[in-house]
């Protein structure tokens, strides 16, 4: 029921930066938590970033911490990906996702609908 569209993706050489965008339709957008995972090819999805419905709370993935911000936009029903000091191993396709369950903790994250994801490559 809820379709959510990632865009931003694309090449960079390792050590710069890149924006994800992912934008959601239907309603009450502001009620859900959101997340950001990644896939590389031959290998699991992973978590990457959470936050929850207010974005007052965040919470990330030791291997991008300090490196990637997710945050949101609830009146564009719009979450992002701020990536930066990217490593070759950041390659692979980023998907959003929501948790439909009303604002749930961020820790428990369990999302319902994905997205069809956004490729990143990190030359390095």
């Amino acid at each position: 029921q809820v379709q959510l569209v990632e865009s931003g993706g694309g090449l960079v050489q390792a050590g710069g930066s890149l924006r994800l965008s992912c934008v959601a339709s239907g309603r009450n957008f502001r009620a859900y938590c959101m997340g950001w995972f990644r896939q590389a090819p031959g290998k699991e999805r992973e978590f990457l970033a959470g936050i929850s419905a207010s974005g007052g709370r965040t919470r990330y993935a030791d291997s991008v911490k300090g490196r990637f911000t997710i945050s949101r936009d609830n009146a564009k029903n719009t979450v992002f990906l701020q990536m930066n000091s990217l490593k070759p191993e950041d390659t692979g396709v980023y998907s959003c996702a929501i948790d439909q369950a009303p604002y749930r903790a961020v820790e428990y994250l369990s999302p319902d609908y994905w997205g069809q994801g956004t490729q990143v490559t990190v030359s390095s």
